[in-house]
């Protein structure tokens, strides 16, 4: 079956375009491993437009709902397959290929997102899962009455020691630079006496035995390395975009982001859109990623309809 367009990633971008395609009646195969995007994690949003606070599950369940209610004759729906690589055929249209079935289209719009930076330094691999988490709000409650640290000085670090304020003993959220987050969001919690930061340090080392016992940082000022102990590091450090399935077809940045034209959205091959967090746009936040994504979703239509 030839569709009229393939749509990659279930997060605000690619539901907000599915949702678009549908209405316009573009034959659409919608392909998602999973729901919500990077917020999924997140146990309050207050900044999703029209929704004053909601769960990063609640907004990723409302995305499926949303979308799947324009299943049918015009979108058809995959849930839980990755996609492995995307080839263009000499007649220009293109080979989506997945872990399970190969689909062919005569567009693709790509909203694959990012996933989450690791930390590298000695002993981070070795505790990861064992007191080492990148996922506040899936494993916070684990560590419910014990000293915690937070790495990253972003919007998701001050989030997730948001959360883990609600049942850790303390928490530290360390970062290279100053704090970097949401006016809003630091004065939600500066003043909790059991929240500590340190700002303008690098971190050193993860230590333990069979878990996590402590963290070691370098202070940028040149003094003694200092030794935290915690039972807990929550890593927060920022995404790495999901682009290799198309690394050798559209052209990308030295951060691995698609170059699109901000205009259309339109990357370096005729008949591939991008939009999101896996794309070089200036900011990347869920308003955003919808905002783009319905952008290049007008501006795929239109090269539909006059090819």
């Amino acid at each position: 079956m030839m569709y009229d367009t393939i749509i990659i990633g279930g997060g605000p971008g690619g539901v907000a375009a599915g949702i678009y395609a549908a209405r316009k009646h573009l034959r659409t195969l919608f392909i998602t491993k999973e729901w919500g995007g990077q917020s999924n994690v997140s146990e309050d949003i207050q900044n999703w437009i029209g929704t004053p606070s909601l769960s990063g599950a609640e907004l990723a369940k409302r995305f499926k709902e949303h979308l799947e209610s324009y299943k049918g004759e015009w979108l058809n729906v995959r849930e839980g397959l990755w996609v492995s690589s995307i080839k263009k055929n000499t007649d220009g249209t293109f080979e989506v290929v997945t872990d399970k079935d190969t689909f062919t289209t005569k567009t693709v719009l790509i909203a694959a997102g990012s996933s989450r930076r690791k930390l590298d330094v000695p002993g981070a691999e070795k505790f990861e899962n064992k007191g080492l988490t990148y996922c506040a709000s899936c494993d916070g409650l684990l560590f419910s009455g014990l000293d915690v640290a937070v790495v990253g000085g972003g919007n998701a670090g001050m989030e997730s020691a948001a959360q883990l304020l609600a049942y850790c003993k303390s928490v530290t959220l360390i970062t290279r630079g100053p704090l970097r987050a949401d006016a809003v969001t630091i004065e939600r919690i500066k003043t909790n006496t059991h929240f500590h930061v340190v700002e303008n340090a690098i971190i050193k080392e993860v230590k333990g035995d069979n878990f996590v016992t402590s963290l070691t940082y370098q202070p940028k000022d040149g003094s003694t390395p200092v030794d935290l102990a915690v039972r807990g590091v929550f890593v927060e450090i920022g995404l790495v975009p999901n682009t290799d399935f198309v690394k050798d077809l559209v052209k990308r940045d030295t951060y691995n982001r698609i170059i699109v034209d901000p205009r259309t959205q339109r990357t370096s091959v005729d008949g591939i859109w991008a939009a999101g967090d896996c794309t070089d746009s200036l900011f990347h936040q869920n308003n955003i990623a919808a905002g783009d994504a319905v952008k290049a979703l007008e501006d795929l239509y239109l090269h539909i309809k006059l090819h």
